[in-house]
């Protein structure tokens, strides 16, 4: 089976990541077509997979556009929609991995006359997306796509919710390579003296910073902990949300937590520092799609305190492999916090249960074979 990939972004999120283990087994026979260069072309062909730049100007068409501004932007797609339908006719299917990718795809679906793969990495929620961007995504989906993959139980649902047809979709978690996730203890080590993290209990927050994604309930709770507690957060803005890591650092600064918040920005060795952690939190306060960090700090042995909504309660279950806490309730979160820190031998025994629990049901190699089985069906 030969598949074109279409994604929108030049920088690795999680969908991307996704994409990338998804590609793997297909790198002999398929491309992937980006919307944006970056450091994401990167890491596919470290990966040995097909890559090509399919346009270098910016869409402008955004989570939370309108219908004017959706319109403004289609006079600007339409060489970008029949370069793709062009390159589409070499392959036997289309794989939109994002939104925009799935506007393009459809479209060009229907111009080469291939199949249409989305996969749905998204909550199409009021909270995540305009009215707007969830009737496009809807109305394309349901009219062009012959298959839709969603990331969880929690996007499907939205996607039903939000007038998607139920008939086309078939949830398929993210994979995982669990090798790629054991870290030595000397590495640990050299990392936390390297962080000034020697005799600290670390907290690790992995996300790129955002009001959603909940940094500064992170931050909250920190004020509210013991003064060994620390956190590092690994991620930075990446949607013109500059002003909201300005108040971050305002919020640092009045709580007087400069020795105990570290910005570390975008980083690449990430199981290096989740293992360097001794607790992970997510804290977002809107519904996540799926929560793939969460699964990360798990294959690192790490506990993790997750936020009670979307994908993230599906995949933790609370006082078994993990905690789960109110979105956006820091006191809540910071009893937790006490509890790891106070109870070693009880946060080890579910940071155990984590490290199993992820293994079974995330493996990269069973997750890709649900695919391959789900495509056959085209």
């Amino acid at each position: 089976m030969k598949i074109l990939f279409l994604d929108q972004s030049g920088k690795p999120g999680g969908a991307e990541l996704c994409l990338i283990d998804i590609a793997k087994p297909y790198r002999s026979n398929c491309l992937v077509g980006l919307f944006a260069d970056g450091s994401f072309r990167d890491l596919l062909e470290k990966n040995q997979i097909p890559v090509k730049i399919l346009t270098n100007q910016a869409i402008q068409v955004r989570k939370e556009s309108t219908l004017i501004q959706g319109l403004a932007s289609l006079t600007q797609l339409l060489p970008l929609i029949n370069k793709v339908a062009k390159i589409a006719s070499d392959y036997d299917l289309i794989y939109a991995n994002t939104q925009k990718a799935l506007v393009i795809g459809a479209i060009a679906s229907f111009l080469s006359r291939r199949p249409l793969v989305y996969h749905l990495h998204d909550i199409l929620s009021p909270e995540h997306f305009s009215k707007t961007n969830r009737t496009i995504a809807v109305t394309l989906a349901n009219r062009f796509a012959k298959l839709i993959i969603a990331n969880s139980q929690a996007s499907k649902t939205a996607f039903i919710e939000a007038g998607g047809r139920a008939d086309i979709v078939e949830v398929v978690y993210n994979g995982f390579d669990s090798t790629s996730y054991q870290v030595n203890e000397a590495q640990i080590k050299q990392l936390r003296q390297e962080l000034q993290l020697e005799d600290k209990f670390v907290i690790g927050h992995f996300s790129r910073l955002s009001p959603w994604k909940g940094q500064h309930i992170l931050i909250e709770a920190i004020a509210q902990s013991s003064q060994e507690v620390t956190a590092i957060l690994v991620g930075d803005a990446l949607f013109g949300e500059q002003e909201y890591v300005k108040q971050l650092h305002e919020q640092v600064e009045k709580h007087q937590l400069q020795n105990r918040v570290k910005f570390l920005g975008f980083r690449s060795d990430i199981p290096q520092l989740m293992s360097a952690c001794d607790l992970v939190a997510h804290t977002s306060i809107a519904a996540e799609p799926f929560g793939r960090v969460i699964v990360e700090a798990m294959l690192c042995g790490k506990p993790v305190v997750a936020a009670s909504a979307g994908g993230a309660i599906e995949i933790v279950e609370n006082n078994i492999n993990g905690y789960l806490v109110t979105p956006g309730e820091p006191q809540e979160l910071a009893q937790i916090i006490k509890t790891c820190f106070k109870e070693p031998s009880k946060t080890a025994t579910l940071a155990d249960n984590a490290l199993r629990s992820a293994r079974s049901r995330f493996d990269v190699e069973v997750i890709n074979q649900q695919i391959t089985q789900v495509l056959s069906k085209i």
